[in-house]
């Protein structure tokens, strides 16, 4: 479509920037609304796929991902003892990178200064107070006293997404795994030049994953109750805890892990929603739609992928309810097999039992999903 659009993203995260660039670029009318006061990222760092970082070339910015991060090509993964098991090569798509890691604050400052370059508005310490679509426009009252009317409302608002809510209610509040994600930011050892994954004990994971050239961080996934959360004051000893059962890299990197304050949490959930991501002219994507466990490290990708593709769809549909309904006929097939073959890898991590329909799902294994994911999306 030729005229530009006014369009309003909620959320000013990974995928709203990412989308924001994509549509200011096209000439498009953009304003992001982020709830948070400052630009700076909650959490320690992403993997970019091959995929995301092919999202990151059509919007401007590969070069600045990949000189704060750190590119690798081979996943190695280790018994609890450290032992070698296996180095898997990863796939490219097309001629960028197999991989990169990146800290996201740095790329959060990517992403954003990418946005306002290219045009748009960002909003920060504000989110919607009202909205109400009528067919034609959708008339939104911002809680800073901006807003207006917009031809389309995109909700990037997270897993917890309130647009969801105005949309669906409850319906569809994430769904808790039973395991969670322990994660802290370290000095990046020499000899971690990749993924470093070791498995199978105490139906536990851990990983080491190289975020730049001075760094790395250490995950851990482990099942939780519901209602766990770290002690404050001594956060890095339960860590210590939890990962006894390992040796080798692992441990010689949580050796280092000595101040509770470093350590990041946070529970694995899912969110599924089964009906429309659009109504009208209000669109969910990323995690608002198809929040999944970092099992297959797609999460931001997908988000990204959501935001390349809707802009893309915009350009060609005759409309934006065209647009939108075309949109998700991409998406939707590829982000709900990235949900269910992530959920069904942290259940085969785990030793969880698996249903008939996610066992056939794993036959794909890791490395397969890899190769499937480097096609166009």
């Amino acid at each position: 479509m030729t005229t530009p659009l006014r369009v309003l993203v909620h959320g000013g995260g990974i995928g709203g920037l990412t989308l924001a660039t994509a549509l200011a670029r096209r000439g498009h009318h953009v304003e992001v609304a982020e709830l948070r006061d400052r630009l700076e990222a909650l959490g320690v760092g992403i993997i970019q796929p091959s995929n995301a970082l092919h999202v990151m070339r059509e919007i401007g910015v590969l070069d600045e991902c990949l000189a704060a991060g750190f590119e690798w090509e081979v996943l190695t993964i280790c018994d609890p003892a450290g032992t070698t098991l296996a180095r898997i090569p990863q796939p490219r798509m097309g001629d960028t990178p197999s991989n990169n890691g990146i800290p996201r604050p740095a790329l959060a400052r990517i992403l954003a200064d990418a946005a306002t370059t290219a045009g748009a508005v960002l909003r920060f310490g504000s989110t919607i107070a009202s909205v109400k679509d009528d067919g034609a426009g959708v008339d939104v009252t911002l809680t800073d006293g901006h807003g207006g009317r917009y031809d389309l409302v995109v909700g990037f608002d997270g897993i917890g997404s309130p647009l969801r809510g105005h949309l669906y209610g409850d319906t569809y509040a994430p769904e808790y795994t039973g395991f969670a994600n322990w994660r802290v930011t370290l000095p990046r050892s020499p000899e971690v030049k990749g993924v470093v994954m070791s498995t199978g004990n105490l139906r536990a994971k851990a990983l080491l994953t190289p975020i730049s050239a001075e760094l790395m961080y250490l995950g851990a996934v482990f099942a939780e109750a519901e209602d766990f959360r770290p002690a404050p004051e001594r956060a890095h000893e339960q860590l210590h805890e939890r990962l006894a059962g390992f040796d080798g890299p692992i441990a010689e990197a949580l050796a280092q892990v000595t101040d509770p304050a470093a350590v990041v949490y946070s529970r694995i959930s899912q969110v599924t929603v089964g009906e429309p991501w659009h109504v009208g002219r209000i669109v969910l994507a990323g995690d608002a739609a198809h929040a999944s466990t970092p099992h297959l490290a797609q999460g931001a990708a997908m988000a990204v992928e959501d935001a390349l593709v809707l802009a893309q769809s915009l350009d060609s549909a005759d409309g934006v309810p065209a647009a939108l309904t075309a949109w998700e006929e991409r998406r939707r097939p590829r982000a709900m097999w990235v949900q269910s073959l992530s959920r069904a890898v942290l259940k085969q991590e785990t030793g969880t039992p698996t249903t008939p329909e996610e066992d056939e799902l794993l036959k794909i294994g890791i490395p397969g999903a890899a190769h499937v994911l480097v096609k166009p999306y």
